[in-house]
């Protein structure tokens, strides 16, 4: 009964989220209050967002409406970025994790709501030197907090890339939801290493989350 509530929830959670981000806000403290262990927790969510992100970037890329030409480097940063945050993880202890899963979440939650209409038009101008400079730093900083928790990694990054890189909601949906699949999957393979993600709980709620990300496209 646990594993199918927590399949629909993620089902549900992934279908909203493949747009809006935020979805480790609601599904990791879930899976905390049915008993898993705050790391295992955040760990094995990680491996479900990998799929959940996959589902999420395919039709930006049917539609050719993923932007390209600062793709690569954006994927480097998040990769060393998210690296760094989940050795974060590894050596904080345990108890501490459900303050800053309770602080993370109160925080995204507010600058969501502060936030609501950014990156709805397009914008007024192009990306200064000091915007893109700011975007990338931005990206490695956010990769840090995505390998840690990722709790509203893909809000946060989306309006940086709108502030700084002048891009549009859709233009900075698509590129986050590509640089979540590195993130998670970097994440997922240092998780894995000490054996903390449980593989059969994660295998169902990825295949939850992946089918809730295409069903949100429909």
């Amino acid at each position: 009964m646990t594993v199918i509530l927590l399949a629909t929830i993620f089902f549900c959670t992934s279908a909203v989220s493949a747009v809006t981000g935020g979805t480790s806000l609601l599904t990791v403290p879930v899976m905390i209050q049915f008993g898993m262990e705050p790391r295992n927790a955040v760990a094995t969510n990680m491996f479900a967002l990998i799929f959940l992100s996959a589902g999420g970037s395919v039709p930006f890329f049917k539609t050719g409406s993923m932007p390209l030409s600062r793709l690569p480097a954006l994927i480097a940063l998040t990769v060393i970025g998210s690296a760094v945050g989940a050795w974060f993880l590894l050596v904080m202890p345990s108890k501490a994790m459900q303050p800053i899963i309770a602080g993370a979440m109160v925080a995204v939650a507010g600058f969501s709501l502060l936030n609501r209409e950014a990156g709805l038009a397009a914008p007024a101008m192009s990306s200064s030197p000091t915007g893109q400079l700011g975007g990338f730093v931005a990206t490695f900083l956010l990769g840090i907090y995505g390998g840690f928790f990722s709790g509203g990694y893909v809000v946060l990054l989306t309006a940086a890339y709108i502030v700084c890189l002048r891009m549009t909601f859709m233009q900075a949906m698509a590129v986050t939801k590509v640089l979540n699949v590195f993130s998670s999957l970097v994440a997922t393979l240092l998780f894995a290493m000490r054996g903390m993600i449980d593989w059969k709980l994660g295998a169902i709620l990825s295949l939850a989350a992946f089918t809730g990300a295409l069903d949100q496209w429909r």
